[in-house]
């Protein structure tokens, strides 16, 4: 074979159609395995690139997708975006990285982009949906929401179960003996923070424990807001011998929060987070938390999206995602 490699090469070499290829590598869901990893494995051997022009020019798309963040510069999203970018680029798509930094008029600006066909579809992770987008959703362009639930938007959803998840965190420090657990939450009333905030609250019940005034303090998921909810909960008549905080990047803030105050971390304080960020195990004490899939998740989130772009109808019910409790140094058993 001389020059580039194109869909009939692949076919002729593992006797299927080209149509049964462009399929495969499309990420149209209607090929089956085996066939669906022969075509891709032989595609990867061949080094066979897309023509994207081609298609563009063929299908009228952009051949581009977005995936909107609230925040570009927060590692949790990275190996999301690996998991997009991979899917992604199997079947000839680009991603493009959307950042709202929580700005509402940014938010609106990707929207806008994805309604004027600079990109065929999007990955939503900021939990949010402009009220304007709510009114006239666009129905040619496919959106499907990634981790941060949005009520009543009938978006096709890739989750968690957050609250289960935080009951599983709550429960291994009941577990060790704490009974003074506090809880820094996210920015509630955003779904995410509500559900984590609530398995808190269950949990604690459950095991027949109290929530002491000011044991709960919303934050922000930013590290900043950890250390300062950290010490507000420190300057309480009786602080708490446990803390479970909502995400990594807000327990990293209370461990150096406690640490300026002369607190040892598991030995005075046990600390628990959400997400199991690359850095959570290199923490000292590497931090006990809650893992999420975050490169399967990426993955599972853009195979919806091409069906949807292939004209298949999103799943009716949210798909949800299993979570581990990762339990290292940064707790152990209550001895006061």
């Amino acid at each position: 074979m001389s020059g580039r490699p194109k869909i009939r090469d692949i076919a002729e070499q593992l006797g299927v159609s080209p149509a049964t290829v462009s399929r495969a590598l499309s990420g149209s869901g209607l090929v089956a395995e085996p066939t669906l990893s022969r075509i891709r494995d032989a595609a990867q051997a061949l080094h066979y690139r897309p023509n994207v022009s081609a298609r563009r020019l063929r299908t009228r798309r952009s051949m581009n997708v977005l995936m909107v963040v609230r925040d570009v510069g927060n590692p949790f999203y990275l190996d999301v975006l690996k998991g997009v970018e991979a899917t992604a680029r199997a079947a000839g798509y680009s991603v493009l990285m959307g950042n709202t930094e929580n700005d509402p008029g940014r938010e609106t600006e990707y929207f806008n982009m994805l309604r004027d066909g600079h990109a065929d579809g999007m990955i939503l992770m900021t939990g949010k949906l402009p009220q304007e987008i709510r009114d006239d959703p666009a129905p040619d362009a496919p959106v499907v929401v990634a981790l941060e639930a949005i009520e009543g938007s009938g978006l096709p959803h890739v989750q968690i179960d957050n609250a289960a998840a935080a009951r599983e965190a709550v429960r291994h420090l009941v577990g060790l003996g704490h009974r003074r657990i506090a809880h820094i939450a996210g920015p509630i009333p955003e779904i995410m923070a509500k559900l984590r905030r609530d398995g808190y609250r269950q949990a604690m019940a459950e095991a027949g424990l109290p929530i002491a005034e000011g044991y709960e303090q919303r934050g922000d998921y930013l590290l900043r807001s950890g250390q300062d909810l950290c010490r507000v909960l420190f300057s309480l008549p009786e602080p708490p011998s446990a803390i479970f905080v909502a995400n990594d990047e807000m327990a990293y803030g209370a461990i150096h929060e406690l640490r300026r105050l002369g607190r040892d971390v598991p030995g005075d304080v046990s600390v628990v987070g959400f997400d199991d960020l690359y850095l959570s195990a290199a923490f000292f004490p590497p931090l006990t938390t809650i893992s999420q899939p975050r490169t399967e998740i990426g993955r599972q989130a853009m195979t919806i999206l091409l069906g949807m772009l292939a004209g298949e109808p999103g799943p009716a019910e949210p798909v949800e995602m299993p979570v581990t409790l990762q339990i290292r140094g940064s707790t152990a058993p209550h001895h006061g």
